[in-house]
């Protein structure tokens, strides 16, 4: 009985590095160096030995190999409303970029609360990130871009322009591209009488108020515009805000939503108030997402590949861990007039 219960409770050991030298007959310094992508170890040896691992069952330890190279291979991404399925496609497709790079993501979500970007920023520096992509809630909160000026590690900005000395890049969309091709379509069959109403007062929101009023200085045709701007993502407000575009005295003929967020709620104040998109209405929306593809008629928009707003912000991140020096790209925006831009009764 004394002996009967020798082994129990004992756990098989954690392979080591020695293990994984042993099994490819290889020196535990020359398994360290191929587990560690070191540039003098050969194709042939490296396949050896992450073959011998895999066999002995060897998984690195990641902090430890982030302490020797001084890189967590970790990338922390702050995001302003992962609920948007367009900033969702956006990650989808960073996440896509720093996965074929081995790197891992670190999500955070301020669920549109500006102080939640600093504290998810000074986190992620806790966290010993390596750098950050930072689509933010807002650009006007003096916390975070301070969090930004203290830091050392690459950042890219997706969409966002900052006051502040912060080094880094940006990814930006050429959103008054696509409007302009909006409001110009409008025009040419015939409205003058156009609203547009958008969401929280950042860079997206600017350029398609800007691209607006710049068409309509270009067309020389008065400013007829309406406007409602800084919109809360609440249904009762988006559809008190479409009304004021639709009825008297604005009267539009012509409706841009300027985020996808807002367009279901306008959509239903359209129909509350017996109005047909298409019909009675002309309505162009910004940014494609699932919820778009799916509305008949199809709707019009100014749209952008989402997906490959986060692989330019992955590459750009990356090309900063490497040495590059920090720039902007400018990716292009579109209009598909799709079959909701009728002419003005």
């Amino acid at each position: 009985m004394a002996g009967s219960g020798g082994g129990r409770g004992r756990q098989a050991r954690k392979p080591v590095i020695k293990d994984v030298a042993q099994h490819a007959g290889v020196a535990p310094s020359s398994v360290s160096r191929a587990l560690s992508g070191h540039p003098s170890v050969s194709a042939t040896l490296r396949a050896k030995v992450m073959a011998s691992a895999h066999a002995v069952g060897y998984t690195p330890d990641l902090l430890a190999q982030a302490l020797r190279s001084q890189r967590s291979k970790t990338v922390g991404f702050v995001v302003s409303d992962i609920s948007n399925p367009l900033i969702s496609e956006i990650v989808s497709g960073a996440e896509q970029r720093l996965r074929q790079a081995e790197y891992s993501l670190l999500l955070t979500n301020s669920e549109g609360q500006a102080e939640r970007d600093e504290a998810h920023i000074r986190l992620l520096e806790r966290r010993r990130v390596d750098g950050l992509l930072l689509l933010l809630s807002s650009e006007e909160h003096p916390q975070t871009v301070a969090a930004l000026e203290e830091r050392v590690e690459p950042v890219v900005l997706i969409d966002r322009q900052l006051e502040g000395e912060i080094e880094g890049g940006a990814v930006l969309s050429d959103h008054a591209s696509g409007m302009l091709a909006a409001v110009q379509h409008l025009f040419k069959i015939g409205h003058t009488r156009i609203g547009l109403m958008v969401g929280r007062n950042v860079r997206p929101a600017k350029e398609r108020v800007r691209a607006l009023k710049q068409a309509y200085d270009e067309a020389g045709i008065p400013p007829r515009y309406a406007l409602e701007v800084n919109i809360p993502l609440d249904a009762d407000r988006a559809r008190a805000a479409t009304r004021r575009l639709v009825e008297p005295p604005n009267a539009c003929t012509a409706l841009i939503v300027g985020s996808n967020q807002l367009l279901p709620w306008a959509l239903s104040a359209l129909r509350d108030l017996g109005l047909q998109f298409g019909q009675d209405l002309a309505v162009v929306t910004c940014d494609r997402t699932a919820v778009t593809d799916v509305i008949h008629p199809e709707i019009a928009a100014v749209h952008r590949d989402n997906r490959a707003v986060g692989y330019q912000a992955a590459d750009l991140l990356l090309a900063l861990l490497n040495g590059e020096a920090p720039h902007q790209v400018l990716l292009p925006t579109e209009f598909s007039a799709g079959e909701t831009c009728c002419p003005p009764h």
